[in-house]
């Protein structure tokens, strides 16, 4: 088994420093203190085995110390080889009931030791962003799946996946699409890929951007929620679709829409938010102008062909801290923000998505790990949506934290709602 992060960094500072962050996010996640309160009363997970693949900083940190507050045995690792924080997973490794195997900048090999050493835990339930803990455990461990309840799916990668692999018939157990429910996906995937993406850019590079031509691959969640921020910061925002209700949509908003051939031409920054490979490629980077910026807010790094970019270059060196610069041979520099994988993450300053958006994603990730346990034996194997009680318990539990009062519906309305007999 590959050890403990504890076991392999030796920094005894970093402990301490995780310590700090985690203090912090514990402060601003109302959802998951109510949870724990909740979880240490029932021991929902007293005997289970939870297995973690997800983005190892002080947010994540919070909601694997709520499982295992709850009575889980909970073993971490990464999903991105350069979103874990170190001082962080160090001082999660430290928590009662919590063994974390997250390392920064590790290679793939370790990368997929690392998941292994979580599946030797013999899980029972899966929690997963990107689905590769999930496909691992199909391709390499069949023999646990038997003893495995379920699981859940943070983002819109890993659920794409996951529905692509069921329906092959591949998918031998229910798994939550999390990132489909209501309150992940109108929050974390508009405002936090939103507001976290542009912050780490604008940190990154020192660079302001009022005036810059901004162009924003994919109009889905995520993509939106780039476009309206960086039309909050005063860009102009192209907008690159291939589905034609999302162009039409984004021309609706007020958005130029262009093919990438064209925006390619008039962006000083691309962030690419589609989920899909090759979105931006050799054709594109042709046509750039000098000093542009090119980075990814989707789950993997392939949305920018990095390869064809490599190979027309003359020269590549680190023009700043989290940015590579390609040199044209006409003298262009066209720049790679965090080695083309999550910008909001893999950069070398990025802190993720803020902290209360998180509370809300990750609040629905424990009380679906709570259903498993519970009621598990009422899904079959495949993709299910989060049931819309659950949904709802999590943004009761926001609500009552931020002192926000709402109406209900009168019996009569409800009444009226629910019968097909009242017409006009």
């Amino acid at each position: 088994m590959t050890a403990p992060i504890s076991d392999r960094v030796t920094d005894p500072s970093l402990r301490a420093d995780g310590e700090r962050k985690m203090e912090w996010a514990r402060q601003h996640m109302p959802i998951l203190a109510v949870l724990r309160e909740q979880f240490v009363d029932n021991r929902p997970f007293e005997g289970e085995r939870i297995g973690m693949a997800m983005h190892v900083e002080a947010k994540t940190a919070i909601l694997a110390e709520v499982l295992a507050a709850g009575g889980a045995e909970v073993a971490i690792t990464g999903c991105n080889p350069l979103s874990t924080h170190d001082d962080v997973s160090v001082a999660l490794d430290a928590v009662g009931g919590v063994t974390s195997y997250a390392e920064r900048g590790i290679d793939d090999e370790t990368y997929y030791e690392a998941i292994e050493a979580v599946i030797d835990h013999d899980p029972t339930i899966t929690v997963d962003d990107g689905g590769d803990l999930v496909f691992a455990i199909h391709e390499e461990y069949p023999d646990l799946i038997d003893t495995i309840v379920g699981g859940c799916e943070e983002t819109t990668t890993g659920v794409h996946r996951l529905r692509a692999m069921a329906a092959d018939g591949a998918l031998e157990y229910p798994m939550f699409a999390v990132n489909d429910t209501p309150m992940k996906r109108l929050f974390d995937n508009v405002h936090g890929t939103g507001e976290s993406s542009l912050a780490s850019i604008a940190m990154t590079t020192n660079l302001s951007w009022a005036g810059k031509t901004v162009v924003v691959a994919g109009f889905g969640y995520c993509g939106k929620g780039v476009a309206r921020k960086a039309s909050g910061q005063n860009a102009d925002v192209i907008v690159t679709e291939v589905d034609p209700r999302r162009a039409l949509e984004a021309h609706m908003e007020g958005y130029d829409v262009r093919p990438m051939a064209a925006a390619a031409g008039e962006g000083d920054v691309f962030i690419t938010t589609t989920g899909n490979r090759d979105v931006i490629v050799e054709q594109h980077f042709e046509r750039m102008a000098d000093g542009v910026l090119l980075a990814n807010a989707g789950h993997f790094d392939v949305e920018i062909d990095l390869d064809a970019l490599a190979a027309l270059a003359v020269d590549s060196y680190e023009a700043r801290e989290g940015v590579q610069a390609y040199e044209m041979p006409d003298g262009r520099r066209l720049n790679v923000l965090a080695e083309g994988r999550l910008v909001n993450l893999a950069s070398p300053i990025s802190l993720g998505h803020p902290v209360e958006v998180m509370d809300q994603s990750f609040g629905v990730q424990a009380v679906c790990a709570r259903e498993l346990v519970e009621n598990g034996d009422d899904y079959e194997a495949g993709v299910h949506a989060v049931p819309d009680d659950l949904d709802r318990e999590v943004a009761e539990i926001k609500l009552r934290a931020e002192g926000i009062e709402t109406d209900e519906l009168t019996p009569q309305q409800r009444e009226y709602v629910d019968s097909w007999q009242h017409g006009t």
